[in-house]
């Protein structure tokens, strides 16, 4: 599984759809499966749609993050921001719909947030343990018995976001 974040929803059904497959109306007014154009993620199979979506050949579950959409409440109007402006993300990787719990989480960010955090704890932060959580890309985790996961992002502004998964 992986998140892109889009400018509207058409955009984001456009995605989708080019990425896991859709259905073209036929002039005799059947359809036609087609299949998406990432194979590893197209939910096309055998001219069928898949049981279930397609995750990764393990059976595991990877999330990026491309950027954050955030409603303005003093202007009306959505912003939409890329990793650059993204200060953490964060995924509860079995969320249960009544709390979120961080099993995972992230930083990004422009202008070497890795400097900042080391001024801020005034300590040094071991490299590799860094980047190993400075990323757009989760680690791959099991699909979870409650079948979501919720997705939180926090931008430099201090706005967050918070999106479930049925998985």
């Amino acid at each position: 599984m992986f998140i892109v974040v889009c400018n509207n929803t058409n955009v984001s059904k456009l995605v989708f759809d080019y990425v896991a497959g859709w259905e073209r109306p036929r002039p005799d007014g059947s359809v036609a499966l087609v299949p998406g154009k990432l194979a590893i993620f197209s939910n096309e199979q055998s001219g069928r749609w898949r049981s279930h979506p397609n995750t990764r050949p393990d059976g595991k579950i990877v999330v990026e993050i491309c950027g954050v959409d955030v409603y303005d409440p003093t202007t009306g109007e959505i912003r939409s921001n890329s990793t650059d402006d993204i200060a953490c993300w964060f995924i509860d990787t079995a969320y249960n719909g009544e709390s979120f719990f961080v099993r995972h989480a992230y930083f990004t960010g422009a202008e070497d947030p890795y400097e900042k955090l080391k001024r801020a704890l005034r300590a040094e932060i071991d490299e590799a343990a860094w980047s190993a959580i400075y990323s757009t890309v989760c680690r791959p985790f099991e699909p979870p018995k409650s079948g979501r996961i919720a997705v939180k992002v926090i931008n430099h502004y201090g706005d967050e976001v918070l999106k479930t998964f049925a998985v």
